[in-house]
């Protein structure tokens, strides 16, 4: 009997020492993102899901995480504690030189991008009771300017100067995060919110239908200032009719989603992810609205501050993009 027991547990020893080269040849990889209401939450979504689909072959699984936004992913990729993020352009921009946000930690020397995602404008949205017809007219009401970390908060103490405003011109200045902005404006807790997020969005489309929410113009002569100075700004218009109540084109400005890493990520795990994303292009245009009419060609430029990570320009080589 105390034979056969020593030799169960010497098989068991074994048989653990064989499963540890499999369990070892599995790598984690994490994506940080946004609001779960948000694109980013769902753009990340569809590179994990590609990702993860082929994992058998190339050993990597892909997760996702909802976080506070652009800022706080760059921060924490750079921390080594996130391996890809989402960022607004003009925040790849402010990390790459080490400009306002970045200001105090200095430039995040080793951010490389992975390629761009769609356009993101920056979204003013109204209570229909307000009275708001051009965002200066939130002056003197309760605004929410978007929670520290986020790009449209980012994005907000830009324009605010621009249109020369300070925060103290609300009556009211909130912090929400997207995922309670929505229900905030309904609930006549806030009068309007900004929200960099690319189209069509659940996040404007519910405020919209549910308690006639307003799309408030976002332009003049500070707008087309910034557009002129920054690189990474564009004028563009929300469709007339995309969302209920809101028959009418609006004008504001934006930046592009942008998908971003570290130089310490392996140029192995970059380029299985990239390969995911474009050879199963036609599946990941599918899997939400905003992603429609990308292009190749114009994701692995447009937007793009950091210097591309080298996994990634191995296989836009190989593609002849490059």
């Amino acid at each position: 009997m105390k034979k056969l027991t020593t030799l169960a547990a010497a098989l068991a020893i074994v048989g653990t020492l064989g499963a540890a080269p499999a369990q070892a040849e599995t790598k984690f990889v994490t994506i940080g993102t946004g609001g779960v209401t948000g694109v980013y939450y769902a753009a990340g979504g569809a590179i994990c899901r590609l990702m993860n689909k082929d994992r058998a072959q190339h050993g990597i699984r892909c997760s996702v995480e909802s976080t506070g936004g652009s800022v706080y992913n760059v921060n924490t990729i750079k921390a080594g504690e996130l391996d890809f993020g989402v960022a607004q352009s003009d925040v790849q921009f402010n990390a790459v030189k080490g400009l306002n946000q970045f200001k105090d930690g200095g430039a995040v020397t080793e951010l490389r991008a992975v390629f761009g995602l769609h356009p993101e404008p920056l979204t003013v949205l109204a209570r229909k009771e307000a009275g708001v017809t051009k965002f200066e007219d939130f002056k003197g009401k309760r605004f929410n300017v978007g929670n520290p970390g986020s790009g449209q908060r980012a994005t907000v103490d830009v324009l605010l100067p621009a249109l020369g405003m300070k925060t103290s011109d609300f009556s009211l200045t909130s912090e929400l995060k997207p995922d309670e902005h929505s229900a905030a404006l309904c609930d006549n807790k806030i009068d309007g919110f900004a929200y960099v997020v690319g189209h069509p969005a659940a996040n404007i489309q519910d405020p919209t239908t549910t308690c006639g929410a307003k799309l408030v113009p976002v332009t003049g002569a500070g707008v087309d200032k910034l557009i002129k100075e920054f690189p990474y700004y564009a004028a563009v218009t929300i469709p007339g009719g995309m969302y209920a109540n809101n028959p009418d084109a609006t004008k504001t400005f934006g930046v592009v989603a942008s998908f971003v890493t570290s130089a310490k990520v392996s140029d192995d795990v970059v380029y299985t992810m990239v390969k995911a994303v474009f050879e199963n292009f036609e599946d990941f245009k599918k899997l939400h609205p905003a992603f429609a009419h990308l292009e190749p060609k114009g994701m692995i430029k447009d937007g793009l501050s950091a210097p591309l990570h080298n996994g990634a320009i191995k296989y836009y080589k190989e593609k002849g993009w490059m």
